[in-house]
């Protein structure tokens, strides 16, 4: 009985990762990363990572699909992941949170910031159409 729950998990894991997840698909709620940051130095991050940006930039595509917009290294809750914000085909912006350490997937969330600046933008698009502000 032990091994049909794992087999289970493990279609489920696949199916996941073949069908490009999206965010609101799966949401990563472990943000323990495997480096512990003791500092706020940020000039030392980069030293700190084990895996390279390509590859964190690799496994967040795995996971949504879509073009890059930006990558770098951050402090998350005291731990160092890379942040990998992706647009997908939707416009919507997913921020995706890899661990620098090991690579694995911490995080996979909509990017609310992002989503309103552009609402905002194409709202102030309509406006100079003869639109009132």
């Amino acid at each position: 009985m032990k091994n049909s729950g794992a087999f289970i998990v493990g279609v489920l894991t696949v199916l996941l990762t073949i069908g490009g997840v999206t965010a609101e698909e799966v949401r990563h709620t472990s943000q323990t990363g495997s480096i512990q940051i003791k500092s706020i130095d940020e000039a030392g991050l980069a030293g700190m990572a084990r895996i390279s940006m390509d590859s964190a930039i690799n496994a967040a595509l795995a996971q949504v699909r879509g073009k890059v917009l930006r990558a770098e290294l951050e402090n998350e809750n005291g731990y160092l992941v890379y942040g990998v914000e992706i647009v997908r085909a939707d416009r919507q912006v997913i921020d995706v949170k890899v661990d620098a350490g090991n690579g694995k997937i911490l995080k996979i969330e909509q990017d609310q910031s992002d989503n309103e600046d552009r609402e905002r933008e194409d709202s102030d698009y309509d406006n100079e159409d003869g639109g009132e502000r």
